[in-house]
């Protein structure tokens, strides 16, 4: 039995996902064991007109990148997205809620119509059909691992759906809301082992919402601390754009 061809691709995005599936090392030798990689750019020169998952990295943000998203999504039987970007949006997203004029006068003041750009950096989903996808910023290499394995055995592919709370607690983090800071914690998907709570941070949501999210009782917990509930806003500008517009 042929081992299913993984094709890799990247958008708008600063390919650091990518770069963190490269330095799997070892990991990355188990994983080949299942899989046959045929297109990497950042790890190879070979391109592949034949796939079976493809994997996209980056944000959908420009009008000519949707012929290439339709020929990879009619080439793959599953499509991946692979990080915030890809998700839910990412940090490009954050020029979502600003004119585009006057964004792009700003970022390319010396010639600011030379470059293409849509009205809105959308998450791979805005543009086609995705299968499955690995959270994060920069995603957890281990999930991604674990994701790929499962989708390769024709498995669910297993990602958490309770609250970046649920591994606070278990970590015994005294929670931020207690300090009084804003997080968003109590709505986003777990998995990542509250890495950015445990290390004194807080959560601002790169791992998008979990699945029916309770947006009532994080607004309760703001009013709770006496937070305004602005704070909350902008934090889900930093990586979500329209799975959030219910938080606001």
């Amino acid at each position: 039995m042929s081992k299913p061809k993984v094709a890799f691709f990247d958008f708008t995005s600063c390919e650091g996902c990518q770069l963190s599936i490269l330095n799997l090392e070892t990991e990355l030798l188990d994983l080949l064991e299942i899989i046959d990689i045929v297109e990497f750019r950042e790890a190879m020169s070979e391109k592949s007109p034949v796939f079976d998952i493809a994997v996209i990295e980056g944000s959908y943000s420009r009008d000519s990148d949707l012929k290439r998203l339709k020929k990879i999504r009619e080439t793959a039987s599953v499509v991946v997205a692979l990080g915030a970007c890809a998700h839910i949006g990412g940090i490009n997203a954050l020029r979502n809620s600003q004119n585009k004029e006057d964004l792009m006068k700003k970022v390319y003041p010396d010639n600011p119509f030379l470059y293409e750009t849509n009205e809105k950096a959308l998450p791979i989903s805005g543009a086609i059909k995705v299968d499955a996808f690995v959270p994060g910023c920069p995603v957890d290499v281990k999930e991604f691992v674990r994701v790929v394995k499962n989708l390769v055995l024709g498995k669910d592919p297993g990602l958490p759906t309770y609250p970046v709370c649920v591994e606070c607690k278990l970590n015994e983090n005294v929670c931020v809301y207690e300090l009084g800071k804003t997080c968003l914690g109590p709505v986003v998907r777990a998995g990542c082992n509250a890495v950015c709570t445990s290390s004194g941070g807080v959560c601002i949501g790169c791992r998008g919402l979990i699945p029916n999210p309770n947006i009532n009782s994080q607004k309760d917990i703001m009013e709770k601390y006496g937070l305004d509930m602005k704070r909350i806003i902008d934090s889900v500008n930093m990586f979500m754009t329209e799975d959030a517009k219910g938080v606001q």
